[in-house]
């Protein structure tokens, strides 16, 4: 899932067309390397490569008013963090915020930088700012939840999912992200809303599978076994593993399987599609593990050794 629409991307992209014209390892289980899916990784686009170059030359020499310089900073940005550049992205959405404060959309996606590096009070001062100049910013919703969700404090982040939620009510994804946060809450009710939720679906799609497999209702291998159904590029392959992959390895943090976790978020990673929701926090995913798995050994080395 993106949160932050590829539209945005390709919208630069055309603008400079024309600007040119004119001017590894598995579940646990059963189950094997062999029988897991995985795409060649998605390369860089050209075309991004090339709009980052030009963007970068008018940025440095035409002559523009600081609300069309801020613009073209944002636009960069966009880019950068489209090909997962993130540094150099953060750093011009605060260029673009130091010349218009009231840019909306960077103070999103510097939430979304801020938590993605655990900065969480930084992140929810800019989704705040966010919200409180457009306050029908749905996806500043989500995110600020995201953030508090991995900032420790579900209980205030489930008023944020179930806003995001109720603006499309019968997208799975939206309810799979309600339900991980509800469930640090209180499991057995999360499930009866996933449940209550998915039986309101009026349509099947492949997403469906991934409530399907929270719910009990297919098993990890058959969850597997059907990541490819219609899809008919390289590029839909990458993006449907990206989001498998990362939901393979919630699901196995619930079961308390953090190795296999570990493997799942890393096969996420190794997909490149920077931009979906589950790529930017794989990455903070395996930190947190990562974490949680040293402490035992750190507590360990703390006990006194025996006489």
């Amino acid at each position: 899932m993106n949160l932050f629409s590829r539209r945005s991307v390709a919208s630069v992209l055309c603008l400079l067309l024309a600007m040119s014209q004119g001017c590894t390892t598995t579940s646990g289980s059963s189950q094997g390397i062999s029988n897991l899916v995985i795409a060649e990784p998605m390369p860089i686009n050209p075309q991004s490569e090339l709009a980052l170059a030009r963007l970068s030359e008018i940025i440095q020499r035409v002559e523009v008013t600081e609300e069309q310089r801020a613009k073209l900073f944002y636009d960069r940005g966009v880019i950068f963090d489209s090909v997962g550049l993130r540094s150099l992205a953060s750093f011009d959405f605060q260029r673009a915020l130091r010349l218009q404060p009231d840019l909306v959309d960077a103070y999103n996606f510097m939430g979304i930088h801020h938590t993605q590096r655990q900065e969480f009070n930084l992140a929810y001062e800019a989704f705040d700012s966010a919200i409180e100049l457009e306050p029908q910013h749905q996806y500043a919703y989500l995110n600020r939840g995201i953030a508090l969700y991995y900032g420790g404090r579900p209980e205030m982040a489930v008023a944020d999912i179930q806003k995001f939620q109720l603006q499309e009510q019968f997208d799975p994804y939206r309810m799979v992200w309600l339900y991980l946060v509800e469930y640090e809450i209180d499991p057995e009710l999360a499930k009866k809303n996933l449940q209550d939720n998915y039986d309101s679906l009026p349509h099947n799609s492949w997403a469906n599978n991934i409530l399907r497999l929270f719910l009990g209702g297919m098993s990890e291998a058959e969850f597997i076994d059907e990541l490819t159904i219609g899809v008919t590029s390289n590029k839909e392959l990458t993006d449907r593993l990206c989001e498998g992959y990362f939901y393979l390895g919630k699901y196995n943090q619930i079961l308390e399987l953090p190795n296999n976790s570990a493997n799942y978020f890393k096969l996420a990673l190794g997909t490149n599609v920077y931009e979906f929701i589950e790529h930017r926090y794989a990455k903070l995913e395996l930190d947190l593990l990562n974490v949680s798995l040293a402490e035992p050994e750190d507590r360990a080395e703390q006990l006194p050794a025996e006489e």
